[in-house]
């Protein structure tokens, strides 16, 4: 899974999603039964998981030769909670996390 471009960037992805749902919980436990330590371990979890995001969607714009609204779509939904696996799920629908062929010459 961790062999290509598309499979680290799926992985990524729900473990954006993921992270988003823990910081969701943390902020819930703040604000609301005065609680910060949720925040205080998501906080830092996602912000590292946010940047391996947008990092990989970088990466994966040059090896699966995503096109600039590709991109631009794959880096705006790191944005809304969840964003990230419905983006991906769209990619993985529409062929856009398809592995391209390499020719290989001798």
């Amino acid at each position: 899974m961790f062999d290509t471009p598309s499979g680290r960037f799926r992985a990524v992805a729900v473990a954006e999603a993921i992270s988003w749902a823990g910081l969701l919980i943390g902020m819930f436990f703040k604000y609301v039964m005065g609680n910060e330590i949720g925040v205080h371990i998501f906080g830092p979890v996602h912000g590292v998981v946010f940047i391996a995001y947008v990092v990989l969607s970088l990466l994966a714009r040059r090896a699966l030769n995503w096109d600039n609204r590709t991109t631009a779509l794959a880096l705006i939904a790191s944005i809304p909670p969840f964003g990230s696996v419905v983006f991906e799920r769209w990619a993985a629908r529409t062929g856009r996390l398809a592995q391209r062929a390499v020719a290989i010459s001798a």
